[in-house]
């Protein structure tokens, strides 16, 4: 299928998302692998996190109009070698997600959406935020949140920070796409941010820029 989403989302920011349809040699063939990144990819035993890790270049390639040199930084966070734009990148299952931008820091997370979630609630969600639940759409409502604290993490690269006590998400209702506001207060941080969100066959997005 390969890219299904290219979005200007506004002046400086670019979204994409990669449906993962092709197999391994098909995505290699897109790319202009050195070394490095073949002896990386080939690394991961699992076939599948090869392709998620292969579809992630292959879309950025293809929201940049170039070849790309993805780096990661000692908390894993990427970035580029050229510094051309800030990224971030997620991906799950059949799908992968790229988010790049001039001059802000980006975030961005995907996750297929699984009863699963339910269960450990608790582990990433206030009791605030656990009461304010839409019941009807409650898989939807709690992968949302989750994505987006997951997204605001992304931003602020702090690895001890704590998705449940440092990152709060205000009250929304969710909605097929839409935006919600959610608050990060970690040692000498104490922002809000706005964040926008939209759902994929039973995948939900959500992304953010500071």
């Amino acid at each position: 299928m390969g890219i299904v989403i290219d979005k200007q989302v506004n002046k400086h920011c670019k979204l994409g998302v990669w449906q993962i349809t092709e197999d391994y040699r098909e995505l290699v063939s897109k790319l202009d692998l050195d070394q490095n990144d073949y002896e990386t990819m080939l690394a991961f035993k699992n076939q599948k996190r090869r392709l998620e890790w292969l579809s992630v270049r292959v879309l950025l390639d293809s929201l940049t109009h170039k070849k790309n040199k993805i780096l990661y930084n000692g908390n894993r966070k990427p970035y580029l070698s050229d510094s051309s734009y800030n990224i971030s990148i997620s991906h799950s299952d059949l799908y992968s997600t790229v988010l790049i931008c001039k001059h802000k820091h980006v975030g961005i997370d995907i996750e297929k959406m699984l009863p699963k979630i339910e269960p450990i609630a608790s582990k990433f969600l206030k009791r605030g935020e656990i009461n304010q639940i839409n019941h009807s759409k409650k898989i939807y409502h709690l992968y949302l949140h989750w994505c987006a604290k997951e997204a605001l993490y992304k931003i602020f690269d702090r690895r001890k920070m704590s998705l449940k006590n440092n990152i709060t998400i205000e009250s929304f209702v969710p909605n097929e796409s839409g935006t919600m506001f959610g608050r990060v207060q970690y040692k000498d941080i104490n922002e809000r941010f706005k964040l926008n969100y939209f759902s994929i066959d039973n995948y939900s997005v959500v992304w953010c820029r500071k």
